[in-house]
């Protein structure tokens, strides 16, 4: 038995081929299956974290589950080698580059939930969560344009995407935490909304490097994003849960899955 679980190898790569000059290694594929394996022990414990909560207050479990599964099937996918594309780099002279459009399917999906979250927190307006969530798809969207540009106009996606990240960060951190005092909540909101800001402001530095400049390869690309989605998502999802205890959701005004009302 123990020879047979030392031959166990990762086959995803030969199962699935890579395509591009540049894509996906071995090491690469073994480093993403980790990821989704901690999207998925994550998103068990988020579904039975939920079983136990109290009446009315499942709602960030919920919004969290959708991420979590958004994610794990997104990881499953790509260490599988699987949801990608062939494109020429930017010079056009180093030849093509292996781009995962399943990466900005999670971002697109997994993030709506998210932000969703923050704004429920915050006490904003039903208006300024939807100008938010708005935000994130414009900006997950404008970076896949970018992403399959084969030339330098890839930069002028990359540009309109960041302005898209700098309304969305000035609207969590300035909007949100007008009505995050109003409730007495505004040392948690702040931790949270600084927390993610902070994050998605390194994820402009992954993109340049990786699928935007072809600077590093595919598997450190991974490695880059990968961290960065582990602190997004699933890192994110237990710090709220955990500090969700200690919030008065009736003054919060989110007690509102008690009986369905």
């Amino acid at each position: 038995m123990g020879v047979i679980l030392l031959d166990r190898s990762n086959d995803a790569l030969n199962i699935n081929p890579p395509v591009g000059t540049f894509h996906l290694v071995v090491h690469g594929s073994d480093w993403l299956w980790a990821v989704c394996a901690v999207y998925c022990i994550t998103l068990i414990a988020t579904i039975l974290l939920a079983y136990f909560a109290k009446q009315g207050e499942k709602i960030f479990h919920y919004l969290f589950i959708i991420s979590l599964l958004t994610g794990s099937v997104t990881y499953f996918a790509m260490a599988s080698d699987l949801g990608s594309t062939a494109i020429r780099t930017a010079d056009n002279t180093a030849g093509t580059r292996q781009i995962f459009y399943a990466r900005y399917i999670n971002w697109f999906v997994g993030w709506t939930p998210i932000v969703l979250a923050v704004g429920l927190v915050s006490g904003v307006s039903w208006a300024t969560i939807i100008y938010n969530i708005a935000l994130v798809w414009a900006w997950v969207a404008i970076w896949l344009a970018g992403a399959m540009t084969p030339s330098t106009y890839k930069w002028g996606f990359f540009t309109f995407g960041l302005l898209a990240y700098f309304l969305l960060s000035a609207s969590l951190l300035h909007i949100g935490s007008i009505t995050a005092k109003r409730l007495n909540i505004t040392r948690h909101y702040s931790a949270l909304a600084g927390y993610l800001v902070f994050f998605w402001m390194l994820y402009p530095i992954a993109w340049g490097v990786d699928d935007g400049g072809n600077k590093i390869g595919v598997t450190s690309g991974f490695i880059f994003f990968g961290i960065l989605d582990l602190f997004t998502v699933p890192f994110l999802s237990i710090g709220v849960l955990v500090l969700a205890n200690s919030w008065d959701y009736r003054n919060m005004n989110l007690y509102f899955t008690q009986y369905g009302g």
